[in-house]
This record gives structure tokens, sequence and C-alpha cells, in this order.
């Protein structure tokens, strides 16, 4: 049987290429930070402390309703806490001067991350 979609001089990356055409992946909207335990002890590292007063302070609370992250439990001293930002999340921690360690990304956070700042994800 031959499938005139799938030539016999196609790459594995040919098709490839075409499937993620038919079925696009959904985008990576959380780029998930790793704090260690030397971090976490740092009160200006947890972001629903100090971000909320760096928007107050810069007058951007407009952000409020576009930031979202969330945060759960690491499992070793190096990644004591991993944050789930979104974009305008990540973009502010930047800009209150922050040095973020990221591990990744992934489209939405686990279901056992707990909303730390900001507004739930939405699709």
């Amino acid at each position: 049987m031959t499938n005139s979609q799938y030539q016999s001089g196609d790459t594995s990356n040919d098709v490839l290429f075409r499937l993620d055409a038919i079925h696009p992946q959904p985008p990576l909207n959380y780029l998930i930070i790793a704090q260690s335990e030397l971090e976490v002890q740092d009160v200006q590292n947890a972001p629903a402390i100090s971000m909320s007063t760096f928007i107050s302070e810069t007058e951007q609370t407009q952000l409020l309703t576009r930031i979202s992250i969330y945060s759960q439990r690491g499992e070793s001293s190096e990644e004591i806490r991993l944050l789930y930002m979104n974009e305008v999340a990540y973009s502010t921690w930047k800009a209150m001067g922050k040095d973020p360690h990221v591990i990744g990304s992934q489209h939405r956070p686990p279901t056992t991350a707990s909303l730390t700042f900001g507004v739930p994800f939405s699709d």
C-alpha cells in the first residue's frame, strides 16, 4: 500500500514538519524558573511580595491582570522552589533586576502547582 502523502524519498524530518503543520502544538506559555534554597531564604525572591511592591512603586498596576505565576515545591536544594511564569511575569521579574534560572517551558503549569501571584492561566 502506498500513500502519496509520504514519498519514499522523505526523511523523518520531512514527515515531522508536515505533521506539525497539520497538528500544531500549543505554544509554551510558561517559563519554569528554579530557585535554590539560598534564593528562597531571601523574601525579595518571593514574587507575591516583591513583585506587588515593584508594580505599585512603578505605577504599572495594569500588569496585575496580565501576570500569572504559579509555584511548586522542588525536589532538591538547587531547585527547592519552581516558579511557572508567563511572559509578562518573566519580563517584569527581569525588569526588577532578578536573574532567574530558567530550566524549561511548558504550555501551562502542572495541576499540582498553586497560583502564587496574578491571574489564572486561560486558553
